[in-house]
């Protein structure tokens, strides 16, 4: 019994004194905006977020504490402010309400900003950022370090290149995509420019419009699809999406990515080769893996020098997986026939870009993703992994799982969720994932 009044009397004196310190401390300029700050108004939300597991990491919104019945734990912080997350807008501007729909619970209150190139303003329009959502803009490894509460970052698409994954996993952010989105879109994207340059549909098109009528596909050689060679290059989703569609043409798919096993190359019906191998044996080569160090320029001047002078390049992938300027000189000097372009080096292409000049190339916008059914999706999507980040649970898509080993640096904003915070329609807390 001494043993407990003297911890009893040791807790009164250190809340006591913390009290004391409240009472004389003037408050920061953060804490007058954070009480300044409305509250939102939490409508009942259906969320598709998870039930809680034991193994979740919890980052409860910061909490106002008004007596010592709800005092958090050590270190807390305390306000009345949710969560904040960015919205930084590609270069056009959508509609994210249903994100904020998928946040209400947390709660977390969204914002949307226009595209953002710079750095330093980034930096300055989303400093008190908890969560960012980008499209085209650079989250390098000063955002993240500038931006200390920042705890996860969503990219609305597959690939993630604009983001710095190596610094957020040390810095402990938690990286996440949406890579099944619109897996069927872009497929289908690469098959049509395919069948656009097999059988000069664009071509054709404008000597109709011009009076021209040939009677028959224009050029010297037009290939007949079925028994020729279709290859791709990285067999991810998109890639396996284009393998099954390009089967059914009754054409031979070969395929180079090392990072898949045996087992989906063999399900698929695709032989595995070696990229060299791809580019001397294909009637059509088509572009699908992640853009990253490794893969930079990985189409280039030895891979074409090996095309066949009838083939052509696809690329749906990122811009920068093939080197433009040596695919400029490869179609100037004939040794490949043609290319289908989505995506380029720098976006938008530019004006006098030389590929733009040529008649043997097709060019489109990277548009290859759109769909109105799956760009309607995005803004929900996004906002449900934002949630589970912030109530906790692990996202359905991390790129960086390292963030999740035991040990691992991850941000936590060292705060307690009072009680009678959820919102209404917020998952219960016991169950696992």
């Amino acid at each position: 019994m001494p043993v407990a009044r003297a911890i009893s009397a040791a807790v009164s004196f250190s809340f006591d004194s913390v009290r004391a310190q409240m009472a004389t401390r003037t408050p920061s300029s953060a804490s007058l905006r954070a009480i300044a700050l409305p509250m939102p108004s939490l409508a009942p939300v259906t969320s598709a977020v998870l039930p809680l597991s034991p193994n979740s990491i919890v980052f409860p919104p910061r909490v106002h504490c008004p007596d010592d019945a709800a005092r958090p734990q050590t270190g807390a912080i305390m306000t009345d402010q949710p969560f904040h997350v960015y919205v930084i807008q590609g270069r056009g501007l959508r509609d994210f309400g249903d994100c904020q729909a998928a946040l209400d619970h947390v709660p977390a209150r969204m914002l949307s900003l226009p595209y953002i190139a710079a750095e330093d303003e980034l930096i300055a329009r989303a400093r008190d950022a908890d969560a960012l959502v980008v499209s085209f803009s650079p989250v390098t490894r000063g955002v993240m370090s500038a931006i200390e509460g920042l705890k996860t970052v969503v990219r609305t698409g597959v690939g993630y290149d604009v983001i710095d994954v190596p610094a957020a996993t040390e810095l402990g952010v938690i990286v996440v995509n949406i890579p099944d989105l619109w897996v069927r879109e872009v497929a289908n994207h690469a098959l049509a420019l395919l069948l656009a340059w097999n059988r000069k549909i664009l071509t054709m098109d404008r000597q109709v419009r011009l009076g021209v009528w040939s009677g028959a596909v224009p050029g010297a050689h037009t290939g007949a699809l079925h028994g020729e060679t279709v290859g791709i290059v990285g067999l991810g989703n998109i890639g396996s999406a284009f393998a099954r569609r390009v089967a059914a043409f009754e054409t031979r798919v070969i395929a180079c990515d090392p990072y898949v096993d045996d087992s989906r190359f063999a399900a698929l019906g695709v032989e595995r080769v070696s990229l060299e191998t791809l580019a001397e044996r294909s009637d059509y080569v088509s572009v699908h893996t992640l853009l990253n160090a490794e893969t930079h320029h990985l189409i280039g001047e030895s891979f074409f020098r090996r095309m066949k002078p009838t083939a052509i390049l696809i690329n749906t992938s990122r811009g920068p997986v093939v080197d433009e300027q040596a695919l400029t000189r490869a179609l100037e000097a004939k040794r490949l026939a043609g290319a289908a372009l989505d995506v380029w080096e720098e976006e938008p292409v530019a004006g006098d870009n030389p590929l733009l000049k040529m008649d043997n190339v097709i060019a489109t916008s990277h548009a290859a993703y759109f769909s109105s059914a799956a760009v309607a999706q995005v803004p929900r999507r996004c906002g449900e992994e934002i949630a589970r980040v912030l109530t906790g649970q692990r996202p359905l898509n991390v790129v960086n799982p390292e963030v999740y080993a035991p040990g691992a640096a991850r941000r936590a904003a060292g705060v307690v969720r009072a009680a009678g915070r959820r919102g209404a329609g917020a998952p219960p807390a016991e169950a696992s994932l």
